[in-house]
């Protein structure tokens, strides 16, 4: 059974904008390649943090939320802690009021995006 998680992390801040996205994009065919589909991303761009992490005060947030089978979790992670770039990251499987809360609040900012237009 495909479990739903969450994954966000944090790339060093020195990074273009091209490099971050390599970042992304090399993260997400992991994902993707071992089975998990994914349902939701977002990337929330440079923020500072809240205390300092390798002497760096910023960093870029990227979210993932994704389906996929608990083996590919220990994969994922792994290669955060190979790629010199990932600063932190956090992977946590999502219960069913943590996935109705999400799908929620991306409909609530659809609507809100619609509004503005």
């Amino acid at each position: 059974m495909l479990n739903q998680y969450e994954t966000v992390f944090i790339s060093t801040p020195v990074l273009s904008d091209t490099q971050v996205k390599e970042a992304v994009k090399k993260f997400k065919k992991i994902i993707t390649g071992n089975g998990g589909k994914i349902v939701h991303e977002e990337n929330w761009g440079l923020r500072k943090l809240a205390y300092p992490i390798q002497k760096k005060s910023t960093g870029f947030y990227y979210l993932f939320e994704f389906k996929a089978e608990g083996e590919l979790i220990a994969k994922l992670e792994t290669e955060y802690r190979r790629d010199e770039k990932i600063i932190r990251f956090l992977t946590f499987r999502m219960d069913k009021y943590a996935i109705a809360y999400s799908e929620k609040k991306r409909k609530k900012d659809k609507n809100e995006k619609k509004v503005e237009e």
